[in-house]
Order: structure tokens, then C-alpha cells, then sequence
């Protein structure tokens, strides 16, 4: 009985640090969401910073199980997306305007985890570069208004998130919830 129940033991606490970090990236991806800094035509939200940010720290699995989590919560008619409740919540929202760029994000999750593990910033920085074309490519097709309102904030948010990046020692970077 004991020699089943500590493996089984262990397992259960190895589960609980990338647990944490899901909860913890679905809220930072939900605060983010819900900042709105005055811009024009269109406000800009921190969704790509945390989306990138939470990408090349945690690297492609649990960067795309986080908003995996995210859009789940979100499905499930909390509150997490930008503008919810007031455009709506759940599926409802999800289908809106913006939808497609919730789905592009998913994508980019993995893409810019996989290819910024064991880079240097610029490697980084490249691979949220290609995280945020997924995004667009997805994105774009679902939305009326095109990409022109929104790639100048999405690019601050990045070089925001390539200028952190360069800042911490190199040993942090890929390693959350490891």
C-alpha cells in the first residue's frame, strides 16, 4: 500500500506548481485584458503582453494550457475578456468581433513558447514577433477592422515584454513552472 501511495504523492505535488501557474497566468492574462490605455482609433489592452510574457516564461505547454484555461473560464461566462460583461460573456463574446483573435492568441501561445525556448532576446523577441502574426492570421479574418488599430500597441506591448526579458538573469526565462 505505501509503495503505490508515495509515487502517487509525488505526483500530486508535482502537479501543484504548474497549476499555480496556470491560475496565476489566467489572471494576469485577465487584469491585462481589462487595462485600457487611451489610444487612437481604437483603445489598446496588455492581452499580448500577458500572452507573450507567460509564452517564453513558461515555454509552449503550459503558456497554451494557461489560455486554453483562460478561454475556458471565459466560455464558462466569468467575466475575464476585455469589455465583458459589457459586450457580453461566454460563447456569446467569444463569437463577437474579437473571437478570432482569442483563437490567434491560443495558437501564438504555443508557437512563441516553442520557439523562444533557449533563445536570447533577440530569438525571443522574433519568436513573439511570429507568435503575433499567428494571432493576426487568425485574427484578422474574423474582424472587420483589419489589424491597422492595433499592431502599434500590440508592437509596445512586445518590445515591453523583449526589454523585461533582456533584464532578468537567463536562467529564469523558459523555466516558470518547471
Amino acid at each position: 500500500m505505501t509503495s503505490t501511495l508515495v509515487p502517487a504523492i509525488r505526483q500530486a505535488r508535482s502537479l501543484w506548481r504548474p497549476a499555480a501557474v496556470v491560475v496565476a497566468g489566467i489572471a494576469l492574462i485577465t487584469l491585462c485584458a481589462k487595462i485600457h490605455i487611451p489610444s487612437w482609433p481604437v483603445p489598446m489592452t496588455l492581452h499580448t503582453l500577458a500572452v507573450m510574457a507567460i509564452a517564453i516564461a513558461a515555454g509552449p505547454r503550459l503558456a497554451t494550457a494557461t489560455f486554453f484555461g483562460y478561454l475556458a473560464v471565459g466560455a464558462a461566462g466569468l467575466p475575464v475578456f476585455s469589455d465583458s460583461p459589457a459586450r457580453g460573456v461566454g460563447l456569446a463574446y467569444m463569437m463577437g468581433p474579437t473571437g478570432g483573435y482569442l483563437l490567434g492568441y491560443l495558437a501564438a501561445s504555443w508557437l512563441t513558447g516553442a520557439l523562444a525556448e533557449g533563445r536570447k532576446t533577440l530569438g525571443r523577441t522574433l519568436a513573439m514577433l511570429a507568435g503575433l502574426a499567428v494571432t493576426y492570421a487568425i485574427g484578422l479574418p474574423w474582424l472587420a477592422l483589419g489589424f491597422t488599430p492595433f499592431i502599434l500597441g500590440d508592437l509596445i506591448n512586445i518590445a515591453m515584454v523583449a526589454a523585461g526579458a533582456a533584464i532578468l538573469p537567463a536562467r529564469f526565462i523558459g523555466t516558470i513552472g518547471r
